[in-house]
């Protein structure tokens, strides 16, 4: 089937909670995200690389809980008694490591958030331990948070990964490319994300349908650059 468009538009990802493929990576973090309120300490920490869906469960939760959505790395701009007044997700909570300003805004809305009785929800890459925080406060409660992490992908939901990625891309590509994709890549979301925009930035230079010819070669140029 053709793609439907041959402009450069931009991705626009569902996030809604239908959207939202359960499998056994992930199958956890979600649980975990659909027991909230019943969080420990009323905060909890997703761990996983990029692309594993940890912003998608963020928004699934935000909108659950009405919370805001705020980069760890704007927070020093906020004002965060009045940001406390209700659930917040961070997202990327690493960034801030080293950044005193912060670091001592994390700490700080992390504190008036359970003395509002208030929900917290960060995402991060990889365990508070591994961000270098220069905070022992934050340190602490960072660590002491609950934390899930979503696993590598298995097959069945690194198709559909790259099936919602295409999507976002309004691609609709040959039936016989996810399955191609599958054997050739890592099974990892941040490949599954380069190798979707590679093969839309091809076809839209040549205007042409993504077939497992062009995937090919979309593949075969992502290897010659990484060589």
């Amino acid at each position: 089937m053709p793609r439907q468009l041959n402009f450069d538009l931009p991705a626009r990802p569902a996030l809604g909670r239908d959207d939202f493929f359960v499998a056994e990576p992930n199958a956890v973090a979600l649980a975990l995200v659909e027991s909230w309120p019943d969080w420990p300490n009323r905060k909890l920490l997703i761990i996983g690389p990029t692309g594993s869906g940890k912003t998608h469960l963020a928004h699934v939760w935000a909108t659950r809980s009405r919370a805001r959505l705020i980069p760890a790395y704007l927070l020093p701009q906020e004002n965060i008694p009045a940001l406390a007044a209700g659930p917040v997700v961070i997202e990327d909570a690493q960034e801030i490591a080293g950044n005193e300003a912060a670091e001592h805004a994390l700490f700080h809305l992390h504190n008036h958030l359970l003395a509002e009785g208030q929900s917290l929800l960060l995402t991060a890459n990889t365990a508070p331990q591994h961000w270098g925080l220069h905070l022992p406060d934050l340190a602490s409660r960072m660590q002491g948070t609950t934390s899930v992490s979503i696993d590598l992908p298995d097959d069945r939901l690194l198709a559909v990964v790259l099936a919602q990625l295409f999507a976002d891309r309004q691609i609709v590509p040959h039936g016989d490319v996810i399955p191609y994709l599958l054997r050739r890549m890592d099974r990892s979301f941040a490949d599954a994300q380069r190798i979707v925009a590679a093969i839309d930035a091809l076809s839209l230079s040549e205007k042409r349908d993504v077939t497992r010819r062009l995937a090919a070669r979309a593949c075969d140029q992502l290897e010659q650059d990484a060589g």
